[in-house]
């Protein structure tokens, strides 16, 4: 791995950050954090309320303290929110204090494994499809910018992309 104790895992809703992140922790011996998940237990309401009452402004201006506070921790894997390296400091901040692994998912299958959900506020909408189109080619070259590892996740297991990237960052004695 890197000079960074941290993995911070990035890419688009569906990608597999919180289930690969999980297994990646329990497989190198760090904590795992959802940035997702510590905005509603900041905030003690889930993300779908957030957005109602606020907006994605709103939500996104909790999400950016929360990424500047776990950026600041040591030995964690962090599964963030897909538009948390929009914020440019956020980006900075992911950039600076840890490996970041884009997990790239094609928008065929970010929609096969968002399903039918009610929690994701971004596809509560008439057409899921046009609106995954519209943030990946918008998020794409964002992710990128900041990736030191891609790993593609399409039609794969968690075990197996946990397994690439140990295998990538030199983590595993496989």
């Amino acid at each position: 791995m890197s000079q960074h104790a941290n993995i911070f895992l990035i890419g688009p809703m569906g990608s597999g950050k919180s289930a690969v992140g999980r297994r990646l922790a329990a497989d190198i011996g760090l904590q795992f954090v959802d940035s997702d998940e510590e905005v509603e237990a900041r905030t003690g309401a889930d993300i779908p309320l957030i957005f109602e009452k606020e907006g994605e402004a709103g939500f996104r201006r909790r999400e950016a303290a929360v990424i500047a506070d776990l950026t600041g921790r040591t030995g964690i894997v962090l599964a963030t929110g897909g538009g948390a390296p929009l914020d440019p400091h956020s980006r900075r901040l992911l950039a600076e204090h840890g490996t970041v692994v884009y997990l790239y998912t094609c928008v065929a299958e970010q929609l096969r494994r968002t399903g039918n959900t009610r929690t994701r506020p971004l596809l509560d909408c008439d057409d899921p499809t046009a609106v995954l189109t519209g943030l990946m080619q918008a998020r794409d070259p964002v992710y990128r910018e900041i990736a030191d590892l891609i790993v593609e996740t399409d039609g794969r297991q968690v075990a197996g992309v946990a397994r690439e990237i140990r295998r990538q960052l030199q983590l595993t004695d496989d």
